[in-house]
């Protein structure tokens, strides 16, 4: 599992909603609102 840096829910990667690539490194997001907010600001959940 890997934890959705938004809003901190646990995601399986073979299934998530949505995901992101930052820096070389794939996240994953419970639905498409938290990857926005992830989109629109990556480092304020990464950093």
């Amino acid at each position: 599992m890997e934890k959705d840096l938004v809003c901190g829910m646990d995601v399986d990667p073979k299934t998530a909603p949505a995901t992101s690539e930052y820096n070389g490194k794939t996240y994953y997001f419970c639905a498409p609102g938290c990857k926005k907010s992830f989109d629109r600001e990556p480092e304020k959940y990464v950093g």
